[in-house]
């Protein structure tokens, strides 16, 4: 296995770029391996902060949206949102920590507002 080569943080050179640098260009990696990675120092001996560069030329379109994949995203976001106790839509993402709305979390708060 061949190293990365390894960049500080803010020196990468043009031609590289990280996922989110390239979804803001309408481009994925596109099955290519990580050519690069940038490190971030941190303090008190702490492991630095990795971010992974892929090449710009090599990258690819990002794939549309077709009528099927909206439908699957608003099926999703809808289970999302549904309460499993009470099985309404509360109207936003359930928090995991709950796993449940928070009327069902905090019936007892509910009633004296």
């Amino acid at each position: 296995m061949s190293t990365l080569p390894v960049f500080r943080w803010r020196l990468a050179p043009d031609g590289y770029a990280t996922r989110r640098q390239l979804r803001a260009r309408d481009l994925r990696p596109g099955g290519q391996d990580v050519a690069a990675q940038l490190e971030r120092p941190r303090r008190r001996g702490r492991p630095p902060l990795v971010a992974y560069l892929y090449r710009v030329d090599l990258a690819k379109p990002v794939r549309p949206m077709t009528a099927g994949r909206w439908r699957a995203h608003a099926a999703m976001m809808r289970a999302r949102r549904t309460c499993p106790e009470c099985r309404r839509d509360a109207g936003y993402v359930i928090p995991t920590s709950l796993g449940m709305c928070v009327q069902c979390a905090f019936p007892e708060e509910q009633r004296v507002a």
